[in-house]
């Protein structure tokens, strides 16, 4: 299931990125806009800055704009910043391996073998997907 953090963090980044142009945006905007807390979204969005995704102004007319052109930011960077392994468990993972404790035999075990084909298709989706795709209003 997906946190809050990713959902609100996806739903900040498309604000921005749909504001992009104008003077970066404040925090409480998107916060009011988007229904998010503001002190949980101000979080997400140091998250996002510390990670490269967003730059941050201060001041009067400050906020925070992207870094990038929302095409050359891909979902599969996003979510794993704010969601951390895009596999469901640990024995497919492609940055996060860890074999399962109860599982003698990841050839032979069922659930690796759909939980393959889960990470997969995600990251297929993922990786084919940029912010700019669903930030065009």
């Amino acid at each position: 299931m997906l946190s809050k953090k990713t959902k609100y963090g996806l739903k900040a980044l498309t604000y921005i990125a749909r504001h992009e142009g104008e003077n970066p945006v404040q925090v409480g905007e998107i916060a009011k806009f988007e229904q998010i807390p503001q002190k949980f979204l101000e979080s997400i969005l140091l998250t996002l800055r510390k990670s490269g995704f967003l730059g941050s102004k201060k001041g009067k007319n400050g906020g925070y704009y992207l870094l990038k052109e929302p095409e050359y930011i891909l979902m599969t960077e996003v979510m794993r910043v704010l969601e951390g392994p895009i596999a469901m468990v640990s024995c497919v993972s492609l940055n996060y391996y860890e074999p399962c404790d109860d599982c003698p035999d990841e050839k032979t075990c069922s659930v690796h073998k759909l939980m393959l084909k889960v990470r997969d298709n995600t990251l297929d989706i993922f990786r084919n997907t940029t912010l700019a795709d669903f930030s065009k209003a």
